[in-house]
């Protein structure tokens, strides 16, 4: 199986300092919706573990969060691809759950369900919180640009972490292997 596991916000959609809270602020980044589906077409499956504390924080309700995925299933089955399963965590940083990232219990449930090993998997983000869940379980890190991205580079990055423009880069160089 070739899996592909991807954070949501910064990375698929534009991001928000105030929380991507309805289906109308969940605004895609065009080249990732494309991205998505050319590697959906050419074999990849593709997953999403992405953190949302707004849910916890009583900012939108999990009814939302479905109609903002759903919507992004809809943008990338229009284009002929399919998104696998989608993780996210609805708690806050002070929580304690081993969901969040950077902790890896989403990267842990992506694993136990397509019964695969995470060594080498790709995980790509655009946080630091992104790429030490994926070094914790050995995924290859992978920094994109888009979203937090500029900022996190800027921090210092695990080692071995791979670095693109945007998602569209990513699919970009993966179809071409």
């Amino acid at each position: 199986m070739k899996l592909l596991i991807l954070d949501r916000d910064g990375v698929i959609n534009h991001d928000s300092d105030a929380y991507i809270k309805s289906v109308e602020e969940w605004i895609p980044i065009p080249s990732s919706i494309t991205a998505i589906a050319d590697l959906s077409k050419a074999g990849w499956t593709i997953a999403i573990a992405t953190n949302q504390s707004g849910i916890g924080r009583g900012y939108y309700g999990l009814a939302e969060l479905e109609a903002m995925h759903q919507r992004m299933r809809q943008l990338v089955a229009e284009q002929g691809g399919e998104i696998g399963l989608i993780m996210y965590c609805p708690h806050g940083p002070d929580e304690g759950c081993a969901c969040r990232k950077p902790k890896p219990g989403m990267l842990h449930s992506i694993a136990a369900h397509y019964g695969v090993d995470l060594k080498g998997v790709w995980f790509v983000g655009d946080s630091s919180g992104d790429l030490q869940a994926a070094t914790t379980v050995e995924c290859q890190p992978v920094l994109v640009k888009t979203g937090k991205g500029e900022r996190t580079l800027a921090k210092g990055l695990p080692a071995n972490t791979l670095i693109f423009d945007d998602l569209a880069a990513v699919a970009g160089y993966l179809l071409n292997q």
